[in-house]
């Protein structure tokens, strides 16, 4: 096959038009570094989809242990008025920009024990969520596809503007709650 000079540049000559702040988004939303924050059964589930059968790491997913060096946070299972103090501490010590995806029936908005006093009816009452991923508890296959809508709403820009996230308070309703949470753990 050969060479035209003087025929319009296509992919297949080597060039790309984007912008720098598309060209960001897609490498970010293709390297996501995750912290899991498994609370019950669904975390079983979140344990297989990052092993050898779905394997995150096709999708650029690493797991981290610090909340410092990840930028995407998997609550998956029953989140009690307890632990809610200590998922707010870990959502705060995240970098920005910060990714959350809720991952079951419990995670989005309690699940069977909503009634319950000790259980926060949706992780969403303490931080904000970007992708909700329903079921009890939710396949591998579901999970995979909530990264993928997360991937797809990074790549577009559409993820939750963080600035006002915290009530004016300044954290007096999270002393509020691990009071609560102290209270009904010393019943």
């Amino acid at each position: 096959m050969t060479s035209d000079p003087s025929a319009a540049p296509t992919a297949e000559h080597g060039y790309l038009l984007t912008t720098v702040q598309e060209a960001v988004r897609a490498a970010h939303a293709a390297s996501l570094w995750y912290l899991t924050f498994g609370l019950a059964c669904c975390a079983v589930e979140m344990m297989h989809t990052a092993a050898a059968r779905y394997d995150f790491d096709r999708f650029g997913m690493i797991p981290r242990p610090s909340p410092r060096q990840a930028d995407l946070i998997i609550i998956s299972g029953t989140l009690t008025n307890k632990m809610a103090p200590a998922l707010r501490r870990i959502y705060d010590q995240m970098a920005e920009p910060r990714y959350v995806i809720a991952m079951g029936s419990c995670a989005g908005g309690g699940g069977y024990y909503h009634d319950s006093y000790s259980v926060v009816r949706g992780c969403d009452r303490i931080i904000p969520v970007d992708v909700y991923v329903p079921g009890c508890p939710p396949t591998p296959e579901a999970l995979l596809y909530g990264v993928l809508q997360l991937q797809s709403k990074i790549r577009r820009g559409r993820t939750i503007h963080r600035e006002a996230e915290r009530p004016a308070a300044g954290g007096a309703w999270l002393r509020r709650l691990a009071l609560r949470a102290r209270a009904v753990a010393g019943r």
